[in-house]
């Protein structure tokens, strides 16, 4: 008995030694890779933190597992001759791990053909949307509007809108009622657009120059009689990936205050009701 106690103690402080050296490493990895790519601008910002966290994932899931596998080991006699007569296949589907493999290609995807990158903002399988904060090997964590954090299985997803691949660009549709003069209105949107770039253009997307790629503008006439309610015309502007929410926002309050103020209507529903009287029954 005092033997066995004593092997087991041998055992347990060698897999505390191991867990402790796991975490040293695990810690020191991570602060190497935060000071490497703060030093480091040969690719952008995005990008750089993506693959942060990717290296992040990949480190502590390397660390846990090879944990794991110590730990089988200290207690299953001739654990290595067991793994490589049982072949890794083998291993891996007898842990059940089929899902984990998924999970992590799906990942190494992401990754590999540029879908997401951290700070992008997307919508998941058309039912969740938010900004990306950690693109993990397992899994992928998204920020909703409302704070909520979502932690989503890489394997799970099927589809992806990413708003932040492309340019980003407001389009503002406005319907005012067939009676406003078109020229009128034409000349109080322009108006609009003018005082948007000019409390905005900060928010504006800009080329490697630094020079508007598009402003906000009118885009003109897009329909003579969008359903059946009147004129319908169209604003749109680019602006930076991070500001598109707040810019559309506040370029819709302009927009709105602007026709207040020139006294423009805006089209409403018309709902017409034939009362027919029936002479008979009075």
């Amino acid at each position: 008995m005092e033997q066995l106690k004593e092997l087991m103690d041998l055992k347990v402080f060698h897999i505390l030694l191991v867990a402790v050296i796991l975490w040293i490493s695990v810690f020191l990895i991570n602060i190497i890779i935060g000071k490497f790519f703060q030093k480091t601008n040969f690719i952008e910002e995005r990008k750089e933190k993506t693959i942060e966290s990717m290296i992040r994932s990949l480190t502590k899931y390397t660390a846990s597992i090879s944990f794991i596998l110590y730990v089988v080991s200290q207690f299953v006699d001739n654990f290595g001759s067991i793994i490589a007569g049982a072949g890794v296949a083998g291993i891996i589907i007898g842990f059940g791990a089929q899902s984990l493999i998924k999970d992590i290609l799906a990942g190494l995807f992401f990754i590999y053909e540029k879908q997401i990158h951290q700070g992008d903002f997307i919508t998941i399988n058309n039912t969740f949307n938010g900004t990306v904060e950690e693109i993990g090997l397992r899994s992928l964590k998204v920020r909703e509007w409302s704070g909520k954090l979502l932690t989503i299985s890489n394997g799970e997803i099927k589809q992806i809108q990413n708003y932040n691949i492309d340019r980003m660009r407001v389009i503002e549709r406005v319907i005012v009622r067939f009676r406003e003069n078109p020229e009128k209105v034409w000349s109080v949107l322009e108006k609009a657009c003018v005082k948007i770039n000019q409390e905005y253009d900060h928010c504006l997307k800009r080329d490697q120059e630094d020079c508007v790629i598009e402003p906000f503008q009118l885009y003109g006439i897009t329909s003579l009689n969008s359903g059946y309610r009147g004129y319908e015309y169209t604003i749109t502007g680019l602006v930076d990936d991070q500001a598109y929410w707040s810019t559309a926002k506040e370029a819709r309050k302009i927009i709105a205050q602007t026709l207040y103020d020139e006294k423009i209507g805006l089209a409403e529903e018309q709902i017409l009701l034939n009362q027919h009287e029936d002479s008979s029954s009075r």
